[in-house]
């Protein structure tokens, strides 16, 4: 079997011990070829089987023995051109792997909102200054409602963190499913608006497919209790911006906080930058000490099962997107 390996933002390099468990997995015979870039990965892709990492449209196009290829990302949207999206090419990634941290990320972001934690770093020592104002704006979770866009691994995950806090969950997702310990109820997506209605923090846990992408617009917010509060672990562009800023700038929202942007990464004279009631981070919620290793062992076990026939974990639906 030809592997190649294409590095990134996720795996930047590739030590020794990571080519040997491939190399086992594999089985007799395998092959590894490491590419550094774009460029470098067309030169190995006549004889690539399997693709770890990124595949650009001219990389599919030069590897016609290729047969799988497995994401070193949860988020996929970049990979469903149509040439790959259409063609037999498996695709898998971490997918149902990423939740707890990316849930973590979320409250992360809404705690610095509703205890002004980022406030209070944004003043420095004047904070002591500003102590008063600061415990008037504070707020607390217990018996808030937490809306939740999309109930797959990372939605669930949020919900058993929202219970902690006393909270209570609903959700929408594409399709109507049953509620379990942490959520209300799970609606089908015809009932998008009364879950805003409803909530009084959003969590976006969707992927970004065509059908989400501009989901939060003008409407959406208008439908939001006032002084509600947004939080985005997912993808940028499932919000519109413009809206965003409209809506915190008329205090229908009174906090956002965003793990992604629009436009990464996004510009420094970007307006999200200087407002005191939206906190960000740089693309960096699905990180932890342990995402690099379950990704790699996930790969290694489906080495072995395109070896044995055995379907793949973590699968990608390529023409629903995630």
């Amino acid at each position: 079997m030809n592997i190649l390996i294409v590095t990134g933002t996720a795996l930047p390099e590739v030590p020794q011990e990571i080519i040997d468990r491939i190399i086992e997995a594999a089985g007799p015979g395998s092959t590894i070829s490491i590419a550094d870039s774009d460029g470098e990965a067309l030169e190995y892709a006549a004889d690539a089987e399997v693709v770890l990492g990124f595949v650009t449209p001219q990389l599919f196009a030069a590897a016609p023995k290729l047969r799988w290829v497995h994401a070193i990302a949860s988020g996929v949207n970049r990979y469903l051109y149509p040439e790959f999206r259409d063609g037999a090419v498996q695709l898998s990634s971490e997918k149902g792997q990423v939740g707890p941290q990316l849930a973590d990320h979320a409250f992360a972001l809404l705690l610095a909102l509703t205890r002004r934690v980022a406030a209070a770093v944004r003043l420095g020592p004047e904070a002591w200054d500003q102590r008063r104002a600061l415990r008037m704006e504070q707020t607390e979770l217990t018996g808030k409602v937490m809306g939740i866009v999309g109930y797959g691994g990372t939605g669930r995950a949020v919900a058993e963190r929202a219970t902690g806090f006393g909270m209570r969950s609903i959700a929408v997702d594409r399709d109507a499913l049953e509620g379990d310990d942490h959520v209300d109820a799970v609606w089908a997506m015809d009932r998008f608006g009364e879950l805003l209605e409803a909530s009084d923090v959003v969590a976006v846990c969707c992927p970004l497919t065509p059908e989400t992408h501009g989901l939060f617009g003008r409407e959406e917010f208008a439908r939001m209790p006032s002084g509600s509060m947004i939080v985005n672990v997912t993808r940028g562009e499932i919000i519109d911006a413009d809206a965003l800023i409209e809506a915190l700038d008329s205090g229908q929202l009174a906090g956002a906080g965003l793990d992604v942007a629009p436009i990464e990464p996004l510009p420094a004279d970007h307006p999200l930058w200087q407002r005191d009631d939206v906190v960000m981070t740089p693309h960096a919620a699905g990180a932890s000490q342990l995402r690099a290793s379950r990704n790699i062992d996930r790969f290694c076990r489906n080495l072995w099962r395109l070896r044995t026939g055995e379907p793949l974990e973590g699968v990608i639906d390529k023409q629903a997107g995630y």
